[in-house]
C-alpha cells in the first residue's frame, strides 16, 4: 500500500516537474530520496553523493526507457540533457548521508568478500566500493540495503537491463552470496 502511494504521489509531482526548474525539480526529488538525503523507504536508492556521471546516465536511461522505474518515468520525461546533467552535479555535490545500517554478520562479509573475489566488483567499484570521483560507476558503501538487494536480483533476472554487463556477473553469483553482498555493502 505504501509503495502505491508512494507512486501516486510521484506522479503527482511529476505533472508539476514539466514546468519546473532545477529548484523545484531538486524538491520533487527530496519528496522520495529524502530532503536530507535519507530516503523516505528502504526501497529508494541514496542520491546524494553519487557519483555525477552515473546520476547522469540513470535518469538518461530512465528517459529513453533502457531503465524502468515506475515512479520515475513521469518525472523523467519532461528533463533535457542539460536539467539531468544539473540534477547530477546538484545530488553529487551533496554528503552522502549517514543512514547508520548494520554492519553485516561475520557469514555475510566472508561471502561477500568470496563473491568480490569470484566475479571482481572492486574492479570497477573500486576498493572500499566508494567508486570515488565523477565517473559513471556508482558507489555502493552505505547504499540502502533493500534497495542493493533488489537492484542485484534485477540485474541478474534481466528485469534491469540497461547494463548487461553487471547482468551477466549477478548471474555468474548465487542468489544466497547476492543478499550477503547486499548486507555487507550497506553496512560499511
Amino acid at each position: 500500500m505504501r509503495a502505491l502511494m508512494l507512486v501516486a504521489a510521484c506522479v503527482l509531482l511529476a505533472s508539476v516537474a514539466h514546468a519546473a526548474g532545477i529548484e523545484d525539480t531538486v524538491q520533487i526529488c527530496a519528496a522520495c530520496h529524502g530532503a536530507a538525503g535519507v530516503p523516505v523507504t528502504p526501497e529508494i536508492p541514496v542520491i546524494w553523493g553519487q557519483n555525477e556521471g552515473y546520476l547522469y546516465l540513470q535518469l538518461r536511461d530512465m528517459k529513453r526507457g533502457a531503465r524502468k522505474v515506475e515512479q520515475m518515468a513521469a518525472i523523467v520525461e519532461g528533463l533535457e540533457r542539460a536539467d539531468m546533467q544539473a540534477l547530477a552535479a546538484y545530488f553529487a555535490a551533496k554528503p552522502w548521508p549517514a543512514l547508520a545500517q548494520p554492519a553485516s554478520s561475520d557469514d555475510d562479509t566472508r561471502r561477500a568478500l568470496q563473491t568480490n573475489s569470484s566475479i571482481g566488483c572492486t574492479g570497477c567499484h573500486l576498493s572500499g566500493f566508494m567508486a570515488a570521483g565523477g565517473g559513471t560507476v556508482p558507489r555502493l558503501a552505505g547504499q540502502q540495503r533493500s534497495y542493493l538487494a533488489k537492484t542485484m536480483a534485477d540485474f541478474r533476472s534481466g528485469e534491469r537491463a540497461n547494463n548487461p554487463g553487471m547482468s551477466d556477473l549477478m548471474k555468474a553469483a548465487s542468489e544466497p552470496d547476492l543478499v550477503a553482498a547486499a548486507a555487507y555493502l550497506s553496512g560499511l
